[in-house]
């Protein structure tokens, strides 16, 4: 009898095992396959794309799209200064929410519950554009790379999710050890909590490349041209070949040829912007899973 039951629960185990990845593997597919078809479309000729013919493999391949991308010069300055953008960027703001979060995982702080509301009321109200580039002015930081950090830095959501991950995820014990041992709060915080808190450090190293890698519009209120990071280049491209092709329409033939470029263009765009991004996060995936299960619910 016992072992018809292990040979039942073994066979549903089964069952379930190969519905779940079956599962998986669908939503892995609907997730994954509009970022290849763009893959895709960005080595086809447009009209094709748009006719339907481009499924798994490109058709009539060509490179126009990225030559004509690649063709301004400007491209390669976009790409140094959203690299550099990104790192100081990511370290400022990662520091930032860390230094933030950690006091005010602290219930011994004095003034903590109104601190949390002052931060949580930014989330829903804000001063709005105008405001904020007359701050930015009147501090002297237009056409300085600062005003993309300085006025944002801290994500309050973010600074949210660490602390919690400090209150419920850090070892009370472990904390209060080092205290009776005589550290201070700054050498417990640089010695137990940092050390401990590598997965969710992944986590917002994630979240501020991602949003200052594609940040483009503060860096077009507030630099100059050759300031200019990689979106924003790419959306200048992206304008001019449509401009160009909008003012072709009086020449015969020099509309459908310009217009087909522009095309390629938008997918050849997609694809040059998402490709940092894409190929660095298999190496944090590991941190950041851990960062998001490591908070989770205990029962």
């Amino acid at each position: 009898m016992q072992v018809k039951e292990k040979k039942l629960r073994s066979l549903s185990d089964k069952t379930s095992d190969i519905i779940l990845v079956v599962f998986c593997t669908v939503i892995m597919l609907i997730v994954a396959y509009p970022l290849y078809y763009v893959l895709v479309a960005s080595f086809s000729d447009p009209y094709d794309v748009y006719a339907g013919k481009t499924f798994l493999l490109p058709s009539q391949f060509t490179l126009k799209g990225y030559t004509s991308v690649f063709a301004d010069q400007r491209i390669f300055s976009g790409y140094l200064n959203s690299i550099k953008y990104t790192i100081i960027g990511t370290v400022y703001s990662v520091v930032l929410i860390f230094c933030t979060a950690y006091p005010l995982s602290k219930r011994s702080l004095p003034g903590r519950k109104w601190i949390s509301i002052f931060f949580i009321i930014t989330m829903y109200f804000g001063g709005g554009l105008v405001p904020t580039y007359l701050v930015v002015k009147n501090t002297g930081l237009l056409n300085n790379m600062w005003a993309l950090f300085l006025p944002g830095g801290v994500a309050v959501g973010n600074v949210i999710i660490v602390r919690n991950f400090f209150e419920n995820s850090l070892p009370g014990e472990l904390l209060e050890a080092a205290e009776i041992d005589g550290a201070s709060h700054l050498r417990t915080f640089l010695s137990i909590v940092i050390p401990l808190s590598r997965s969710i450090m992944a986590v917002m190293v994630v979240f501020s490349m991602v949003a200052y890698w594609n940040d483009w519009f503060t860096a077009l209120i507030y630099l100059k041209a050759d300031q200019a990071p990689l979106p924003l280049v790419l959306r200048n491209i992206l304008i001019r070949s449509s401009a160009s092709a909008s003012q072709a329409s009086t020449i015969s033939g020099g509309y459908a040829e310009l217009n087909k470029v522009t095309e390629m263009i938008k997918f050849a765009s997609i694809i040059v912007a998402a490709a940092p991004m894409l190929i660095i996060y298999p190496f944090v995936q590991k941190y950041f899973e851990q960062g998001f299960m490591t908070g989770a619910v205990k029962g």
